[in-house]
């Protein structure tokens, strides 16, 4: 089984920005000793909880403490940005560190309304998706679409492109392109199977790709035993909760205000989200990825770990190597 890391630089409640990229670093440094895939790190603006929104930068930062370990984004969400500068980006990236270097590709702003209109973009941009990343592909390839225009750097590094969604949009364009694609499960689970049935069903190969290639976002939250994963979970709902439904306050949620809004509806819609979690001792943990891994015919899992704390999130990544025998660490 090939897992993989998708890394949010969590501000934990109480920490900073700075702690939270020094956090990112050793939780890279732990993934690549115990032997993942690779590790994303998702565009998201205007949420005080994630701090990767400059994700090349945290890249470099990352791949700069690192030796082995794939690095990538998970995504870069390209309608905020024009093509030439994502491929001058990464191919600077490319150039730095080789044959590192992955390059996801979602359509959404990876934010809320207003803050969508403070990045500049036109909220139709999202229309001409398909068409920038075949402008990306091409700097990227060396074979620019604009005469006259080369991403330097860039060209010719051929970073490999990956097409992130949550609906068939994203399945189906992906098929087309013969590129790999990432379903992010571990957020908007409702249309998991239908849309990599349908990228199954209609890839064609690509010089980049032969046969079809699925990445299945999961939830994990693995600790010493199945108590205290539970523990930890509970706290992870509520921050989760709180974060969403606190979004443009003052003042945080209190610990009783946090407890009525669990019982809501809107809770309920916010924690459905975390559907598929592997929650439990090691042993729980490497069977519920397992049996999600069968059930989807993913050739990779990307996991979202969520403990708040940085010492129990490196627990759950190492727990998890162990558990799935990605690594024989005592």
């Amino acid at each position: 089984m090939k897992l993989s890391i998708l890394d949010l630089a969590p501000v934990a409640p109480g920490s900073t920005v700075s702690e939270s990229f020094k956090a990112s670093v050793r939780l890279a440094q732990l993934a690549e000793s115990v032997n993942y895939e690779r590790i994303w790190y998702a565009e998201h603006h205007n949420m005080s909880t994630i701090a990767s929104s400059a994700t090349a930068v945290l890249i470099g930062h990352i791949a700069g403490q690192t030796e082995r370990i794939r690095l990538g984004s998970g995504g870069v969400m390209l309608p905020n940005h024009s093509p030439l500068v994502i491929a001058e980006q990464f191919g600077t990236l490319a150039e730095l560190y080789g044959n590192r270097i992955d390059l996801g590709l979602g359509r959404a702003p990876g934010t809320d309304p207003v803050t969508l209109r403070a990045l500049r973009r036109d909220p139709s941009a999202a229309e001409s998706f398909p068409h920038d990343v075949l402008e990306l592909q091409a700097y990227l390839a060396g074979e620019s679409r604009i005469k006259g225009v080369e991403a330097i750097p860039g060209s010719g590094t051929r970073v490999p492109l990956y097409i992130l969604g949550s609906s068939l949009f994203g399945a189906k364009l992906a098929a087309q392109l013969g590129l790999p694609y990432s379903f992010a499960s571990h957020f908007a689970p409702a249309a998991l199977h239908q849309a990599i049935a349908v990228y199954r069903e209609e890839f064609t190969a690509s010089e980049q790709l032969a046969e079809p290639y699925v990445i299945a976002g999961v939830g994990v939250l693995a600790a010493e035993n199945n108590t205290r994963a539970h523990e930890l979970m509970d706290q992870a709902k509520r921050q989760r909760v709180a974060s969403f439904l606190g979004r443009g306050r003052d003042q945080e949620f209190t610990e009783a205000e946090i407890d009525m809004l669990m019982s809501t509806p809107q809770a309920e819609q916010i924690l459905d989200m975390m559907r598929y979690t592997a929650l439990g001792g090691p042993e729980q943990v490497a069977d519920y990825l397992e049996h999600f891994a069968q059930n989807t015919e993913a050739d990779e899992l990307i996991t979202v770990h969520y403990p708040l704390e940085e010492s129990d999130r490196l627990t759950s990544v190492k727990l998890t190597a162990q558990a799935c025998a990605l690594t024989s660490v005592s």
